[in-house]
């Protein structure tokens, strides 16, 4: 009988867990293999190397954080605004996506193959909405503020500690983003 592998995705899954909670020099092969109950062997039936599991782990934060998001996002159609509100939604509900987008920006930031990736990403986040708020606003520059500001709120709200009064984080963040979708 042939012995059970790990498998590979288990690997990727793992490593973006340790990224979220501990940056990248957190994503140690024997700190993965602990946490997944095997022997570090394992790994290498899957990867040549850590730093391969590193650039399939980015890989994977990019499908997850901005190919599948999108393709939940307009798979359920609708017009431009109700899109806008489903990518807040998405946005506001997958704390553990967060987590990695944040780990992601912090490694980016000493390392600039990384930065390359977040940028490609950035970027393919941009375009969408772009095309979003472009459907119902005709000012380019209305479209890039409000674009702006969106992902702006949504990377650096995380980062805020401020008190709002008689609203909550919710709240507020839910104006906000009604303004953004009023014409």
């Amino acid at each position: 009988m042939a012995p059970i592998r790990t498998p590979r995705s288990s690997w990727i899954d793992e490593g973006l867990r340790a990224l979220a909670g501990g940056g990248p020099d957190a994503v140690r092969i024997e700190a993965l293999a602990r946490a997944l109950g095997v022997t570090k062997g394992g790994f290498y039936w899957h990867f040549d190397d850590r730093g391969a599991l590193l650039d399939e782990m980015l890989d994977t934060w990019e499908r997850v954080s901005i190919d599948e998001v999108i393709d939940r996002v307009e798979g359920e159609g609708g017009d431009a605004r109700a899109r806008l509100r489903r990518l807040f939604a998405l946005a506001s509900s997958t704390p553990e996506l967060l987590r990695v987008d944040l780990a992601v920006r912090d490694w980016a930031r000493r390392e600039p193959t990384v930065a390359r990736r977040l940028r490609r990403g950035d970027n393919r986040r941009m375009e969408y909405m772009r095309s979003l708020f472009g459907a119902f606003c005709p000012d380019e520059d209305d479209v890039e503020a409000r674009c702006m500001l969106a992902f702006s709120m949504f990377v650096g709200s995380h980062f805020m500690v401020a008190d709002h009064g008689a609203r909550s984080r919710a709240d507020v963040v839910a104006l906000a983003l009604r303004r953004l979708e009023a014409e």
